[in-house]
C-alpha cells in the first residue's frame, strides 16, 4: 500500500529524484563503517549504536510503504552522522566539545548537548512530514504533533538510558550515562 493521496502528492519524491535517498544512505553506511573502526570505547558503542542500527533498519524497511521528503532523509542523515560520531569517540569525549570547553571556559564535553539539540532540530521536520502525510493533518495540527513527538520520545530516551544504565555493568552504565553529562549521579542517589 502507497501512501499517495491529493494531500501527499506534492511531497512525494519523483520517481527519477529516488537516488537522494539512497546516495544518503550509502554515505551514511561508509561514515558509520570508517566511525565502527577502532572507537574509543567498543562495549560503549555498541550500545550507543543499538538504536541508530535499528533506525536504519526501520527507514530502509519502511521506505516503499512511506518514503520520506528528501528534506526529511538529509535531516535524518546528519543527525545520524552526528550520533555516529559520538559513538565513536563516546558523548564525553569528542574532540570538537573539547574544543568547545576550552574556547568558551565550559566545566564538561558539551558534544552531547549538541546532538540533542540538534535531535530537535533536525527531526522535527521528518515528523512534521509524518502528520502532515501519513496522518493528513493540517498543518498546524502537523507542527504542533511533530513538536509534542520529538519531546516525548527525547524524554523516553532520557528514561531508557537511565534503565540501560542500571541494567549494565556498573562502569559501563556509569561511562554511558557520563556521556550524558549525568556521571555521578548513581553515586549522590
Amino acid at each position: 500500500m502507497t501512501l499517495t493521496t491529493a494531500a501527499t502528492a506534492p511531497y512525494q519524491a519523483k520517481s527519477g529524484r529516488r537516488w537522494l535517498p539512497q546516495s544518503l544512505l550509502a554515505f551514511y553506511l561508509v561514515v558509520w563503517a570508517i566511525l565502527a573502526v577502532s572507537p574509543v570505547d567498543r562495549h560503549d558503542w555498541l550500545l550507543e549504536n543499538l538504536l541508530a542500527v535499528s533506525t536504519v533498519a526501520v527507514l530502509i524497511l519502511t521506505h516503499h510503504r512511506f518514503a520520506f521528503s528528501d528534506l526529511s532523509y538529509v535531516l535524518i542523515t546528519l543527525f545520524m552522522i552526528l550520533h555516529a560520531v559520538g559513538a565513536h569517540y563516546t558523548y564525553a569525549k569528542v574532540p570538537f566539545g573539547f574544543w568547545m570547553k576550552d574556547a568558551f571556559d565550559l566545566s564538561r564535553n558539551h558534544f552531547d548537548r549538541i546532538v540533542h539539540f540538534a535531535f530537535g532540530l533536525l527531526l522535527a521536520y521528518p515528523a512534521y512530514d509524518v502528520f502532515l502525510r501519513a496522518a493528513n493533518a493540517r498543518k498546524r495540527w502537523a507542527l504542533f504533533m511533530a513538536a509534542i513527538v520529538v519531546i516525548s520520545v527525547s524524554g523516553l530516551f532520557e528514561v531508557i538510558e537511565s534503565w540501560v544504565a542500571q541494567l549494565v555493568s556498573p562502569e559501563l552504565g556509569d561511562a554511558y550515562l557520563g556521556t550524558q553529562g549525568a556521571y555521578g549521579m548513581r553515586k549522590r542517589i
